[in-house]
């Protein structure tokens, strides 16, 4: 269904779920306190009324008092057989891609850490990093890593808004 189809629908009349009493019973329990998530086996119907297969996951969101601020709602469709329904395969991507390796010590970067501290946590040596990073640095064309920091961020590569910084996945080379 689209936005302007659901639109206007509670949640749980687009929902088939095997026993109808237990959804209300855990989102209540959601919006109290007492369960911070659950996830459930149910049917979504759509727009013509048929049903599939969906695993749907409730999150407990606590305002800045601690209290219910509200709750986030993940549906995943399944195959008949129960299983996650694959994602479409990835649209290509324009622009730099970076192996597993580089796009971790490139986080480190990004978060600060110093070449010991990478190399510590990477099981690697100083200079393998020191390599890595040049090697970075020379192909951003960046004289710092500040600067490839800089570069890599403009470049998209980053995740918006998020902390610690994180290669997108589209962006490293499976």
């Amino acid at each position: 269904m689209s936005a302007d189809e659901i639109c206007g629908h509670r949640l749980l009349d687009l929902l088939h779920f095997p026993v109808s009493a237990r959804p209300r019973e855990q989102f209540t329990a959601l919006s109290s306190g007492r369960r911070s998530r659950f996830t459930e086996k149910a049917k979504g119907k759509d727009a013509a009324g048929s049903l599939f297969p969906v695993e749907i996951t409730a999150l407990a969101v606590r305002g800045l008092t601690g209290g219910s601020a509200g709750v986030v709602v993940l549906l995943r469709r399944l195959t008949a057989a129960g299983a996650p329904q694959a994602d479409p395969a990835p649209a290509p991507v324009d622009g730099p891609v970076l192996s597993t390796l580089d796009a971790q010590v490139l986080e480190g970067v990004a978060r600060g850490e110093s070449t010991v501290q990478l190399a510590s946590r990477l099981y690697l040596s100083r200079q393998g990093i020191e390599y890595r990073i040049g090697q970075m640095l020379r192909r951003f064309d960046a004289p710092n890593r500040p600067a490839l920091v800089s570069r890599v961020h403009a470049l998209g590569m980053f995740a918006a808004g998020q902390w610690p910084p994180r290669v997108l996945p589209e962006r490293i080379q499976p």
